[in-house]
């Protein structure tokens, strides 16, 4: 028996499984002939196809909406292709995010220009130069939140040799939508942070919503708002690149920052990097240039502005517990050279201070607070500051040869 043979006895056995057999069934064996031969060969036809294209990867992603990827996978046994079905990824869910974050976020990002008054040995009597930047509208009543750089400009560079620049003397804020020039008075500034506060005579206002910092993830995506080159309003989008990041700027103050790739340029200091909530979490204050250098962008973490800006607008001003002391950092080679120990060298002790209160002298080396080693002034003041105003601190001295404990009570900056 061939091929053939073989298909014409299976139809054959099919069409008759749902008919009668018998001399009196002839209309009946030509109705089966011209109707249902055509409809089950039919059905079964179509039960081939489809099973046909259901087993074709090609044909069923087509069907499916899927992509199908070949990829090669190679090993020192065998060589073999493997066939794997990924979803499409679409960037329109990705867009709408943008979309919405920008709309959310740029009534509550402002525009600010500062006017300096400078003197220089070149010439006499002053001239003027401005500044631009961004802040963030924290609330409906015209408090804003910037960086100190951009409201206190004064250098402590090379340069500063030749000139020197005094505090804004005036600081005009420009709203989302609104060409009207708003002027600003500065309620506080806190060059440790690099934040300050200013405010303008508007109510109504857009006030940005905080998220929360410590809970930002690398990978996760980030927008930074701002003016930079006085471009208001303008929004750059990327990732979270790193958190608690140590950064030290040019003056040699440390911060530890948000690392984004978000473009971070010129005027985009003060202005917000935002979550894909629209949430502000962090204030865009650094950026790393240079040759071969891209991407590398850094902002204050909000969470760590929030006591600062409500004491600056309390008080003015941040108060700070206070020990009162200059210090030199001593390596080992330092101290070594000079016959004393690792630790923070006292160099001078402010009169009236918690310090001279509390009998440190110049010449002792602190090597620890609260228990914990010191080498550092920077290390000095962390624990510090984890103290508030009237606290009592612990600290371990080497005088002569000889370790001492000194309790202090802290004092108000």
């Amino acid at each position: 028996m061939n091929e053939n043979e073989s298909e014409s006895n299976t139809t054959y056995k099919v069409v008759n499984y749902s008919n009668n057999s018998g001399k009196g069934n002839k209309n009946k064996s030509s109705f089966s002939k011209s109707v249902l031969v055509p409809f089950f060969s039919g059905v079964v036809g179509a039960t081939l196809v489809i099973g046909t294209v259901f087993g074709v990867p090609e044909i069923k992603n087509k069907i499916m909406n899927t992509t199908t990827v070949l990829t090669s996978s190679n090993n020192s046994n065998a060589s073999s292709n493997t066939v794997s079905s990924l979803s499409q990824i679409s960037l329109t869910n990705y867009s709408d995010t943008a979309i919405s974050v920008a709309n959310k976020v740029r009534p509550s990002i402002v525009g600010i220009t500062v006017e300096y008054s400078v003197n220089s040995i070149f010439y006499s009597g002053s001239t003027s130069a401005t500044a631009s930047g961004s802040g963030i509208i924290i609330s409906e009543d015209g408090y804003i939140l910037t960086n100190n750089h951009i409201i206190n400009s004064s250098s402590s560079s090379s340069n500063s040799l030749y000139y020197s620049v005094s505090e804004a003397s005036k600081v005009t804020v420009y709203l989302y939508n609104d060409e009207t020039p708003y002027e600003a008075k500065i309620v506080g500034t806190d060059e440790q942070t690099d934040l300050a506060v200013i405010k303008i005579e508007k109510t109504g206002l857009t006030a940005a919503e905080l998220g929360d910092s410590d809970s930002v993830q690398v990978g996760e995506f980030s927008m930074a708002i701002g003016n930079p080159l006085g471009m208001e309003s303008t929004v750059t989008c990327g990732i979270v690149s790193a958190v608690n990041r140590e950064v030290t700027d040019s003056d040699g103050k440390k911060y530890v920052l948000i690392q984004t790739d978000a473009a971070i340029n010129s005027g985009n200091s003060g202005g917000a990097l935002v979550n894909s909530e629209g949430k502000v979490i962090g204030i865009n204050t650094l950026k790393l240039s240079g040759t071969g250098i891209e991407g590398m962008g850094f902002a204050i973490p909000i969470n760590s502005t929030i006591d600062i800006y409500e004491q600056l607008i309390q008080y003015n001003k941040v108060k700070r517990p206070y020990i009162g002391i200059t210090g030199i950092d001593l390596d080992e080679a330092t101290a070594k050279r000079n016959n004393l120990v690792i630790g923070v060298y006292v160099k001078d002790i402010e009169t009236f201070s918690a310090a001279e209160k509390a009998g440190v002298k110049i010449g002792d080396v602190i090597i620890e607070a609260d228990g914990q080693k010191i080498t550092t002034m920077d290390e000095l003041n962390t624990i510090k500051n984890n103290h508030k105003i009237g606290d009592e601190m612990t600290l371990k001295v080497n005088r002569n040869g000889k370790e001492e404990t000194i309790k202090i009570i802290l004092g108000e900056q």
